[in-house]
């Protein structure tokens, strides 16, 4: 039997954000998240206990960090080290990315 193909591209809910777990594992999970003009609510910040890599395929956004604020293009990636405190605060219409929730290995981070 074949494996199943699946586009990130196909079609979405356009009004509002959705994430979609692609795959898990023990120390890991894939999310695949569509952010159509979306933003983090007033005031929340994220702050995660595990590293996100997060990889902007297709779109264009705004991260906020408390030092700062980046934009990302589609094909731009970054690593969001864990307890760093972030906050969308913008994307564009066809925003969708990839994210990589992991375990580092000891002593790494």
């Amino acid at each position: 039997m074949l494996p199943v193909v699946h586009s990130l591209f196909s079609a979405t809910r356009a009004d509002r954000e959705t994430i979609s777990t692609l795959v898990e594992g023990r120390s890991f999970r894939i999310e695949h998240i569509v952010s159509p003009q979306a933003a983090s609510p007033a005031g929340f910040w994220y702050d995660q206990d595990r590293p996100e890599w997060v990889a902007l395929i297709r779109g264009n956004a705004s991260l906020e960090f408390e030092e700062g604020a980046l934009r990302l293009g589609a094909g731009d990636c970054l690593l969001i080290p864990a307890r760093l405190k972030h906050r969308v605060s913008a994307t564009s219409h066809d925003a969708v990315w990839i994210a990589l929730h992991f375990d580092p290995v000891e002593g790494t981070e």
